[in-house]
This record gives C-alpha cells, structure tokens and sequence, in this order.
C-alpha cells in the first residue's frame, strides 16, 4: 500500500523505479482502467496500444476517449515520486491510500478500497479455468 500526498503525488515503489528511469527516463503515461483504476504505460508500451486505440471503428469512439482521450504523460520526480492528475484521481477515486501493481508491461493504481471489492468480487467468481487446473513443476 502507498499513500497519496496533498499534492496528489505517489512514491513509485523501488523494485520499479531503477529499471524505469534506466529503461524510459522515468516517463509514464496514466490513463483509466475500464475497471476503475488507473493504468500507467511505459511510452514504448503506450505507444503500442494507442496505434490499436486510433485503429478502432467509429462506433468505437467511447473507447478511443476513455483512453486515449484521459491519457497523460507522467514523469518520475527526483523524489521518486509521480504527480497523479486532478481529473484521474477524481475519478478513480483515490484519495489517501492507494495499491500500486505491475501487471508484466504496465502497471495499475486503485484506491485501496475499490481495489479490495473489487478483487472480493474476482475472487467470489471463482478462478478462470486455466488457474483451476493449473499444475507447476
């Protein structure tokens, strides 16, 4: 768990922090989760999934203004720390304690309690039926 400060702003959690300001100086872009979260892209990343954004239809549209349209460039801070826009924060929700996640090629920002109800909720559906069955040597 981390937390928000007055300004809005989050410490970037170390294990990540190194390996974003060697690999994308730092840069993020932040835009919303469909799910009710942020996402944060590295650039290289962003940039993909924003070629597929612009591609969508015209009755696609939404989409293209959920994320394209709410993204933002983000820089990591020399106090290891991201300024979270006003707009993104008021919409997902996050006001003092938030969970910070890699997910392998971006990463995601909840409020702490919308992410907690809404893992209740993943978890009371029962695990997909790949993890069911799922055996590791």
């Amino acid at each position: 768990m981390l937390t928000l400060d007055q300004k809005g702003r989050i410490t970037v959690p170390a294990r990540w922090r190194e390996q974003l300001m060697a690999t994308v100086g730092g840069r993020l872009v932040i835009t919303k989760n469909a799910d009710g979260g942020l996402a944060l892209y590295p650039p290289p990343v962003w940039e993909q999934l924003e070629r597929v954004v612009l591609e969508l239809t015209a009755d696609d549209d939404p989409w293209r203004r959920i994320l394209s349209g709410n993204s933002e460039e983000v820089e990591i801070d020399s106090a290891a720390r991201v300024l979270i826009p006003p707009d993104l924060r008021r919409w997902a929700g996050l006001e003092r304690e938030v969970k910070f996640m890699g997910l392998g090629t971006y990463f995601e920002l909840w409020d702490l309690g919308r992410y907690e109800v809404h893992e209740a909720q993943a978890i009371a559906k029962g695990r997909p039926e790949a993890l069911r069955n799922l055996r590791l040597a």
